[in-house]
């Protein structure tokens, strides 16, 4: 893994509120104009409807795997139609925008995808229930999502020639997955648990696709993210949502910090409220470090701040707020690490 990335000193997480990619591009990239303020990342706009959403959106970068909508959500068929192509349209559409705003940009650019355990627990095999329920379907479509990893990275790096690339995998549903939390088909029952040594070799040969030196982000905005097992799959960095944590996290974080794992800090409320001064909304970051007897030099490389989940469910105006928020906290960090 390359130590020299920087992820810079805040960014956002993937997804924006409305339908109009200029506009959403226009402000990821107007606020995150590169290593001073921040990472700028590609949005994504669920507010679309099917396919534009996360799950969708991955699907459609799966190869020689095809989804279609069904009423219980994603499940795979034969052939592509017209719900992949869909899907494949609004990220050309997204990366179109991106590209437009990005002209001569240099340094650190994020994309987002799921990741292969979200997948597996969301996504239907002809039969209705979850990849989760078969081991081998599981390894397939890890095989087939690094692929379209592949092929996505290789496009961002044609139209932003400037990029070090970024890769996060979003993994909401990885501690359910760990736990057997999450529910089968009918409801009745959940699916076991996965072993532990089978979620990260998975999960490391995912983010083997980016290469050995392609830095990759695994967020996830539950609680008990699993940060040890991540920094051993290889994950440079971790995004979670500050609020969830516990003092049970303090020596997984230390060891991940001590080990070179950045943390993105999800300290900014993701839907609409009062937002505290930029000092206020870091005040935890700095307690945390206090309390692991971390140096206050390393916070700065250490930490980037973030919402604390995506703004999807933002309105426009507070969603600009919040980015912008990210980056004056970052600065009040920057400025004051003790």
């Amino acid at each position: 893994m390359n130590e020299n990335f920087s992820l810079g000193p805040a960014t956002g997480i993937g997804s924006m509120p409305g339908t109009d990619a200029r506009e959403a591009a226009k402000t990821v990239t107007g606020t995150f104009e590169g290593p001073e303020t921040g990472m700028p990342h590609l949005p994504e706009l669920p507010a679309r409807g099917p396919g534009a959403d996360m799950i969708g959106r991955t699907a459609g970068m799966l190869v020689e795997l095809y989804a279609r909508v069904e009423p219980s959500g994603w499940r795979i068929g034969d052939r592509p139609g017209r719900d992949t192509k869909r899907a494949t349209s609004w990220l050309g559409e997204d990366l179109d925008a991106l590209e437009e705003f990005t002209q001569e940009y240099e340094g650190p650019l994020k994309v987002q995808a799921v990741g292969p355990w979200t997948l597996a627990a969301a996504l239907e095999l002809r039969n209705g229930e979850a990849f989760l329920s078969d081991p081998g379907a599981c390894r397939d479509l890890a095989g087939s999502l690094a692929e379209g990893l592949r092929a996505h990275i290789e496009d961002v790096r044609r139209r932003v020639p400037g990029a070090e690339v970024v890769l996060q995998l979003d993994e909401p549903s990885l501690v359910a997955v760990l736990r057997g939390q999450v529910k089968s088909a009918s409801g009745y029952r959940t699916h076991r648990a996965v072993d532990r040594q089978v979620v990260e070799a998975t999960l490391r040969d995912v983010i083997g696709a980016h290469g050995p030196d392609g830095p990759v982000v695994v967020h996830s905005c539950a609680p008990d993210v699993p940060f040890a097992l991540l920094r051993r799959a290889g994950a440079a960095a971790v995004s979670f949502d500050f609020s969830l944590l516990t003092e049970r996290d303090d020596e997984a974080i230390g060891e991940a910090v001590e080990a070179g794992t950045r943390l993105l800090a999800g300290v900014v409320p993701g839907t609409d409220g009062p937002l505290s001064d930029p000092a206020g909304s870091v005040m935890g970051v700095r307690t945390l470090w206090r309390r692991l007897g971390l140096s206050p030099g390393l916070l700065t490389d250490a930490v980037s701040v973030t919402p604390s989940c995506g703004l999807a469910g933002a309105s426009p105006a507070y969603a600009r707020a919040a980015l912008a928020h990210c980056v004056r906290a970052a600065r009040s960090l920057a400025d004051n690490p003790e």
